[in-house]
């Protein structure tokens, strides 16, 4: 398995080794130890959550916060999505700034979202299947999202917006600089 620090470096994409032939292929899409070796640090996913959609479903920008933070690490089974990263940290360097990466059943890119960040995805195909893994299960109470269309983070969704598709929740999230519910730059939310 390949890691791959993005331009937040707190976000890595993983990209699994592939062995196939006339038959498929085979494909570890998770090994604890290589991923701690690489961060330094444990995380222990404790769920697994899959959803279908169709093209220009937008789900997100949705975050937990502590003690019940998430460190998130999705993939595609199905299809492709834009997936998208956003630092909510407070005094961070890269604060406000996100990362965007295609996922896709053909490419097997991963990403590692850490706790401090917001995530979200749009569908770029009908019928995707998306995949994650979680550290923390889920609480309603802490709960929380950021605007996807938030001009100051300025995400480019690359689906016209008369085709997004978003829940209720999801189209009256407050903006970045609207919420006071944000993590703090430095903290170690692993312990």
């Amino acid at each position: 398995m390949n890691f791959i620090r993005t331009e937040i470096p707190d976000v890595v994409i993983c990209e699994p080794t592939v062995h196939g032939d006339e038959r498929g292929y085979f494909v570890e899409t998770f090994r604890a130890d290589k991923l701690q070796e690489f961060l330094g640090y444990k995380i222990n996913f404790c769920q697994d959550n899959e959803s279908k959609s169709s093209y220009g479903v937008l789900r997100g920008l949705h975050y937990q916060l502590p003690p019940h933070a998430q460190t998130k690490l999705v993939r595609v089974i199905q299809g492709r999505v834009l997936d998208v990263a956003v630092d909510i940290r407070k005094n961070s360097p890269t604060f406000g700034k996100h990362v965007a990466v295609e996922l896709s059943a053909e490419n097997k890119r991963q990403l590692l979202v850490p706790r401090g960040f917001a995530h979200g995805f749009v569908v770029l195909e009908d019928d995707t299947v998306f995949a994650y893994k979680v550290d923390s299960y889920y609480s309603p109470e802490c709960d929380r999202g950021i605007a996807f269309n938030d001009i100051d983070i300025g995400i480019d969704w690359q689906v016209p917006h008369d085709k997004l598709n978003l829940s209720a929740k999801d189209k009256v999230q407050p903006k970045l600089n609207e919420t006071n519910d944000l993590f703090e730059y430095g903290v170690n939310y692993y312990e």
